[in-house]
């Protein structure tokens, strides 16, 4: 697949830090987030409209996460989401956050698509459509 690099950029507000001013390790998570649900949305998918249209959802399979170096109060991040790879009901990210040129975390994601009842379905057409058009 080809990189297609979405970039969603956050400030980190003082509710994102602990006491040192040093941003909690779960909000790394809640910022990634964020992200890949703007990048959906930028390809079309909302996530409101795709439940209500398709009766599934795209949820969190797995997840790996490598925090480098520490994101502080005020700074302006900016998160990077990549496809890496597609199959029958997943498809995986990759996820940086950077602040400039420095890398302070990195994650790699899988998402399925689930319908109401929780099992596992094929992705839509439609996004193995849109991410072909960008990524392969």
């Amino acid at each position: 697949m080809t990189e297609f690099i979405h970039e969603f950029p956050i400030r980190i507000y003082y509710e994102d830090t602990d006491a040192g001013g040093i941003v909690y390790y779960a909000n790394h998570l809640k910022f990634a987030e964020r992200a890949r649900t703007e990048f959906l949305r930028s390809l079309g998918f909302e996530n409101s409209t795709f439940i209500r249209e398709n009766g599934m959802f795209i949820v969190v399979r797995s997840l790996c996460a490598d925090y480098i170096k520490p994101a502080r109060l005020d700074d302006l991040v900016m998160v990077k989401t990549s496809v890496k790879s597609l199959s029958g009901a997943s498809f995986d990210l990759s996820q940086i956050i950077t602040k400039g040129e420095d890398v302070l975390f990195k994650m790699s994601v899988t998402l399925v698509t689930m319908n109401e009842a929780g099992s596992p379905v094929r992705l839509p057409a439609i996004i193995k459509e849109e991410f072909s058009k960008r990524f392969i």
